[in-house]
């Protein structure tokens, strides 16, 4: 068996979903490309767009600048499959080979761990939209403290030195 990459990295996110294209889904499963394509034709009505959509020419040419293992993919003549998670736990289900059910369990923990990563980001980016709000508000009250403190620390205004002594004036 080849090495497969990590699942994770092979997730990609188009048009705001997480996806897998059908040639990285097609080699987690162990089947190709192509067979994967018909299964999906053959059984249509099982994959709703929710579940499965086709890439635009500029979504793939997006991709394949942007993912190098993806680069054999330039030259193909048709426009890949995107399948969301759902679509590829039903691609799983109508392959119905050994590997593919075994490895569609990997395929659905790799999507709930990004998810769980995503939620960890969001907390995170909370917690730090909340230090910048803070950080804001102190440094308009430390603002408005230098600009009291300012004129305590300006010296006063020179008075003009007395001279010493006799003077004719």
């Amino acid at each position: 068996m080849k090495k497969q990459p990590v699942l994770e990295s092979l997730i990609l996110t188009i048009r705001n979903q997480r996806v897998l294209l059908d040639a990285d889904l097609a080699m987690i499963y162990d089947v190709p490309t192509k067979r994967l394509n018909e299964q999906v034709k053959r059984n249509f009505a099982r994959f709703p767009e929710d579940f499965v959509f086709q890439l635009t020419s500029g979504e793939k040419q997006e991709v394949v600048a942007n993912c190098d293992h993806l680069a054999r993919l330039k030259f193909s003549k048709t426009l890949p499959f995107a399948f969301t998670e759902h679509g590829a736990i039903m691609a799983a289900s109508v392959l119905n080979s050994p590997e593919a059910i075994k490895m569609s369990v990997f395929v659905v923990r790799a999507f709930v761990q990004m998810r769980e990563q995503l939620a960890a980001n969001t907390a995170i980016l909370k917690r730090l939209a909340e230090i910048d709000k803070t950080l804001l508000e102190q440094d308009r009250s430390l603002g408005v403290i230098w600009r009291q403190i300012q004129p305590l620390l300006t010296p006063p205004p020179a008075q003009p030195k007395r001279r010493i002594g006799f003077h004719n004036e």
